[in-house]
């Protein structure tokens, strides 16, 4: 009998992609339904209990009826689907981490849940740099004369001017598979690169950047970006405090999580000069209010969340999902289960 698989795409991850991978994956030896999921047309959200996540219960307990594989992006995997779905033994998320799954409820009803760590790390590390480029020269405001007609010759006085990254002093909070790709390419620029990561042990760093402590960093670095994992530890970790340490007139960037950082601080900061510049592309509530300060504090260069889109992080993405899809049927090990301990019960 075929194994039968839902590919529960959206308007990025396409269910085609999923589909034509599974198929690759699987040699075709399985029955492949597609539905199509709203984001990012419609934001993402909460569905019961789990975060970040597209289309709803009801949705995703009618398209998952027979199936025993899910492939997908967003699609919400509840209790109240769970047990809905008794036939349902794995749930691939082409996701840096399972957010949209409840992984307790997954491993009690035997459902083995699998991401897709890294699939955006070069999207994301690109975006990166081009957001800390645009706000270490001032894009964001030039661009928005710009369109209006202004040619603002006072951009060139001294006190106006930008900052080149060769030669400047670059600190990284996080060295993970992003953090490490933009401080190579920041090395090669001429930067001097410290990193802030304490779960990385100094020699890794070692020939790229130098390890700090986080005062350190803050102190010596014209140029601050963020690359933390979101943890009651690392939430908030950079506010009016932190960026008082760091020297007048530097640049901060953020493409990682809204959580880490104070934004009320940053925009305090560029009002008074402390802060030179911002990038963000992550914000503490998404899509941003229009009553935002961010949207009118000057020095601000933003994008709506977008640093892990490109057309080849969809592709990676259903690649990655659709070869674990592979192993399971294989009887192989899979390569990144979030609940292992689920995989006895699901092949059973």
């Amino acid at each position: 009998m075929r194994t039968k698989v839902l590919a529960a795409g959206d308007h990025f991850v396409l269910p085609h992609l999923l589909t034509d991978e599974v198929t690759r994956a699987t040699g075709g030896d399985v029955d492949v339904t597609e539905i199509q999921l709203p984001w990012p047309h419609t934001p993402f959200g909460p569905v019961a209990e789990v975060i970040e996540a597209s289309g709803t219960e009801d949705e995703m307990i009618e398209a998952l009826r027979g199936a025993e594989v899910c492939v997908t992006q967003l699609a919400p995997l509840t209790e109240r689907i769970l047990a809905n779905c008794p036939d349902l033994k794995l749930m691939c998320i082409s996701r840096g981490g399972p957010v949209n799954a409840d992984l307790e409820a997954a491993t009690r009803h035997g459902v083995a849940v699998c991401y897709a760590p890294g699939r955006n790390a070069t999207a994301t590390a690109e975006h990166t740099l081009t957001l800390l480029l645009a706000a270490a020269r001032g894009v964001g405001d030039t661009h928005t004369d710009m369109r209006r007609g202004v040619w603002r010759g006072d951009y060139y006085d001294y006190d106006n001017c930008g900052i080149e990254i060769e030669g400047a002093t670059v600190g990284l909070v996080g060295y993970g598979a992003i953090g490490s790709r933009v401080a190579k390419v920041l090395k090669a620029m001429g930067a001097e690169v410290l990193v802030f990561d304490p779960y990385v042990k100094p020699e890794l760093v070692a020939g790229v950047a130098e390890s700090v402590s986080l005062d350190e960093l803050l102190t010596r670095s014209r140029i601050v970006s963020l690359h933390a994992r979101v943890t009651e530890e690392t939430t908030g970790m950079i506010g009016a405090e932190q960026i008082a340490r760091m020297p007048r007139g530097s640049v901060i960037v953020n493409c990682a999580r809204g959580a880490l950082l104070d934004y009320d601080a940053v925009c305090d900061a560029l009002d008074s000069g402390q802060l030179s510049g911002a990038g963000f592309d992550v914000f503490p509530v998404e899509p941003v209010p229009a009553d935002s300060r961010l949207l009118k504090t000057p020095g601000i260069v933003m994008t709506p969340h977008i640093a892990g889109g490109s057309q080849q992080v969809a592709h990676k993405a259903a690649r990655i999902v659709a070869d674990e899809v592979g192993r399971y049927l294989r009887g192989e090990p899979l390569a990144h289960c979030a609940n292992p301990e689920a995989l006895r019960t699901a092949r059973a």
